[in-house]
């Protein structure tokens, strides 16, 4: 007795050679089960949550080691190893507490529009 496969989906190429797949063709799904009703819901905004000191000092590594690459790309710059310890000491003594402080008040500034979306103020009248 021979097997019994499942049969594909058949894909359609259009003239610009583009490949359409046939839409869904049972019933419309309902509001819980389409992925834009969970998405909000499934990751928060990274944007909600107060920053951290790790984040700062990962921050501040990557932007050293990425202007220490640079340094050492670009010709015309004549750095040394031995004068680039201080330097990348220097970067990272004002990067990170920078980074850190930008993070707060970027995050106090977004719980501040947050407080006064969910509360707006009502308008008085001028009469």
């Amino acid at each position: 007795m021979a097997q019994r496969t499942r049969r594909r989906t058949k894909h359609r190429g259009n003239a610009a050679g583009m490949i359409e797949a046939r839409g869904r063709t049972g019933r419309k799904p309902t509001p819980a089960e389409t992925k834009s009703a969970t998405a909000p819901k499934a990751r928060p905004n990274r944007f909600d949550q107060p920053p951290t000191w790790r984040s700062a000092i990962n921050r501040a590594l990557i932007a050293v080691i990425f202007f220490v690459v640079l340094l050492l790309v670009i010709p015309g710059f004549d750095v040394t190893p031995a004068q680039m310890i201080p330097l990348v000491g220097f970067m990272l003594l004002i990067y990170i507490p920078m980074g850190y402080y930008t993070d707060l008040w970027m995050y106090r500034r977004r719980q501040r529009q947050k407080a006064q979306a969910a509360n707006p103020k009502p308008k008085k009248d001028g009469a």
